[in-house]
């Protein structure tokens, strides 16, 4: 393999003393908020958003009195975006059968897709009041059926922000608090004096959120670790720098620790598009941002064929990977380990994160290596359940179950397949002996 990097991103040393910092901050804040509840949450929020208020949840007249701040064309296309994501999440729901089938005569199994009971989604704002995510958490957590969804989010600029708030209560959102960061996920995985916990977190956010949500694991669940967004460029000579460049510089406006990487086999493609990068963050108005995230995470990797790229594609797994070559739909069949792919120049990963339909919220971190992203699936839990409904059944299934179990050297379990054999089949079966063997002419 002949791979060339023209631009190297931070070491991954100092990536991993950044994520150490970072934990030890969330452990500390989130042992507050357990200690504490509502007076640390409350202390948080007015340290770290500037915001202070009796009550961090909105009530009724304050959603609607907020909402109706927002301009009639701002809500149709709320609406028209909500209604792509929750068109998509019920067909993947449709997709998800519950099922029962009889395995052998008088023994039946199934399996149910039951909506997990309590839900917080946290929707990120601090810097941009993301009104997608609102969309990708709360409506889809509403189409799989959660009876209760709580939603998050930090106040931008001092106050509720109008258009997120609408998507929230669009979306579905049984109770909607003006919180954000740590205090947020905190509050709403350990609950406090005025917030129930939840029994699953979902939603994008910052290293912080991502690490709170790490550490809360186990207590609740998550959907995955969703932390600063990542974007990959997989290009070759069919497309030109600008187009690159701008897909690029696209996400990592997102923060200042936003990778941001171009895979390609085309050296005039990787030069042309570090210098359209410099000229567009002359004139890109979140280039205070950008800049940090391309100078400090950014990188331009050049390959010699497209098996090279595959590979140094998969073993990266970014967060949204950008396909734009002569054989899209190759990438499509070969890539294992993504968030989620845009393929072709006509799309691009703004749209995946606004409108377009599948979810935003997607692994990062290399966690597309054993999971997808947020989608309707992760808001149900699928549960078995076994039923034996004839004497038959019970005395065949119980005779290999006792025999297995003492081959396991567990006598207890052996005896509850016993009994069943003795009253089901009347078949003496002595306590702590396996089942007799059935001849073969039975």
């Amino acid at each position: 393999m002949a791979i060339e990097y023209l631009k190297r991103g931070k070491p991954e040393a100092d990536r991993a003393e950044d994520d150490a910092k970072t934990a030890a901050v969330v452990a500390a804040t989130l042992k507050d908020i357990e200690a504490r509840g509502d007076a640390a949450v409350h202390e948080l929020a007015v340290k770290f958003d500037n915001y202070d208020r009796p009550s961090y949840r909105l009530s009724e007249d304050e959603i609607a009195a907020i909402i109706a701040k927002v301009s009639d064309q701002d809500m149709a296309d709320i609406r028209f975006a909500q209604e792509q994501v929750t068109n998509f999440a019920q067909a993947q729901r449709d997709s998800m059968l519950d099922i029962e089938v009889e395995t052998l005569p008088g023994v039946i199994l199934g399996h149910k897709n039951i909506p997990v009971q309590s839900v917080g989604c946290y929707v990120p704002g601090g810097k941009f009041p993301m009104v997608a995510s609102a969309h990708m958490s709360v409506a889809t957590a509403k189409v799989a059926g959660v009876p209760r969804i709580i939603a998050c989010t930090p106040p931008f600029n001092g106050e509720p922000n109008p258009a997120v708030i609408a998507a929230m209560h669009l979306g579905g959102a049984d109770e909607i608090y003006v919180l954000g960061g740590i205090q947020a996920v905190g509050a709403m995985a350990i609950g406090t004096e005025s917030i129930a916990p939840v029994h699953l977190l979902v939603g994008p956010g910052n290293a912080f959120v991502a690490e709170a949500k790490r550490q809360l694991f186990g207590r609740v669940g998550i959907d995955l670790f969703a932390g600063p967004t990542e974007t990959m460029v997989i290009a070759d000579d069919t497309v030109d720098a600008e187009l690159c460049a701008t897909d690029l510089l696209g996400q990592a406006e997102h923060g200042y620790n936003s990778p941001a990487v171009l895979v390609t086999n085309s050296r005039a493609l990787a030069e042309g598009t570090l210098s359209e990068i410099d000229r567009i963050l002359e004139i890109l108005p979140t280039a205070s941002t950008a800049r940090v995230s391309w100078e400090e995470y950014g990188e331009v990797i050049l390959c010699d064929s497209y098996d090279e790229m595959l590979v140094v594609a998969d073993d990266i797994a970014s967060e949204h990977v950008q396909v734009m070559t002569d054989r899209d739909d190759w990438f499509l069949d070969n890539m294992t380990c993504y968030g989620a792919l845009f393929l072709g120049p006509r799309t691009n990963v703004a749209n995946g994160d606004k409108v377009i339909g599948t979810n935003h919220t997607l692994p990062t971190k290399k966690a597309g290596r054993y999971t997808g992203g947020l989608w309707v699936g992760k808001f149900l839990k699928t549960h078995s359940y076994q039923k034996v409904t004839t004497d038959e059944a019970a005395t065949l299934i119980g005779e290999y179950g006792s025999r297995l179990c003492l081959l396991e050297g567990f006598v207890g379990h052996a005896e509850q397949c016993n009994v069943r054999v003795r009253r089901y089949g009347g078949i003496n079966v002595p306590y702590g002996e396996g089942a007799p063997y059935r001849d073969a002419a039975e």
